[in-house]
């Protein structure tokens, strides 16, 4: 599976009616806002926002640790719930690559030199989606990419697709378009424009990158060693280096928790050059769960972590 890159093509006049608004919107206004309102704890209003979205959004309430809406402190609470055990099975194997989250396979494939498909004729930089950092990105030219979007009714909880050892964390701050589909054909370089958390692994198949792309109303981004990174949303680019043993030494296991979204958004996963082969039935539009198969480690590599 490759990635043939295109030109960029202007979309059509009625998408980008539809989309003006997202540049017209206060992004950061609102998305204080939503942090304020779905951290609530006020009885009557939280219970009221979790049941509203529970009637607009395929909620699986069957499949959480806590099943009484009341016990949850807020609404935020509900939205990032665990999973009853055993709820998401985890893909066996040391050199099977599972998925992070639930969602939908926005586009899968291979990048093209610096170049990543956002959506159809539609490209981005994969330097600038890491930051603009050129030795950052370097790892990743002609490698594996996945973007993953997750819609509001899915599992917000992101996981290790293979058991990784941390290297460094990058917070870039950005715009909060939203990453519909719509807006993905629509605005141009979104996923390197938004605001972003990339974290950087050595893993069984080399270097692997998680992005977590922010959005509008995603108003934090949570680490498991970290806690949130956002907010403050800020206007520099923050970045943490991790030692690989001894105290501050950062691994997980496959299919560890290592992140959430506090409310919906995207992640991109980056694998170097001919380090796995995707799934031969995965293609933009399957829907994947957290723990399946998503790809193959190639060849005898060495195990990157112990």
């Amino acid at each position: 599976m490759t990635l043939t890159a295109s030109p960029n093509v202007p979309a059509s006049l009625n998408d980008q009616l539809r989309n003006l608004p997202q540049y017209l919107l206060p992004q950061r206004l609102l998305t204080r806002l939503t942090y304020r309102l779905t951290r609530a704890q006020t009885p009557w209003l939280k219970d009221r926002l979790i049941r509203w979205f529970i009637q607009h959004y395929p909620v699986k309430l069957a499949e959480a640790l806590e099943p009484d809406l009341r016990a949850y402190p807020d609404f935020n609470a509900f939205f990032t719930r665990a999973l009853k055990p055993g709820a998401r099975l985890i893909a066996a194997g040391d050199r099977i690559a599972c998925c992070p989250v639930d969602g939908v396979i926005s586009q899968i494939g291979k990048a093209d030199a610096d170049t990543l498909l956002q959506a159809k004729g539609r490209n981005f930089s994969l330097t600038a989606l890491l930051g603009g950092d050129p030795e950052r990105a370097q790892p990743f030219q002609n490698g594996g990419f996945v973007t993953l979007y997750l819609s509001p009714g899915d599992y917000h909880r992101i996981h290790l697709p293979l058991a990784g050892r941390l290297r460094e964390m990058v917070h870039i701050p950005g715009k909060l378009f939203s990453v519909s589909p719509l807006t993905t054909q629509v605005v141009p370089n979104l996923f390197a424009r938004n605001e972003r958390v990339v974290t950087l692994f050595d893993t069984p198949a080399g270097p692997m990158a998680l992005v977590l792309v922010g959005a509008i109303n995603v108003a934090s981004i949570e680490t498991v060693w970290a806690g949130a990174i956002t907010p403050p949303l800020g206007t520099a680019i923050y970045r943490w280096s991790y030692p690989m043993t001894g105290a501050g030494a950062v691994r997980l296991d496959k299919g560890a928790e290592m992140g959430r979204f506090n409310m919906g958004s995207t992640v991109i996963v980056l694998f170097g050059p001919n380090a796995v082969r995707w799934g031969a039935e995965l293609r933009a539009g399957s829907v994947v769960k957290m723990g399946q198969r998503l790809a193959k480690v190639s060849g005898n590599r060495p195990l990157a972590v112990s």
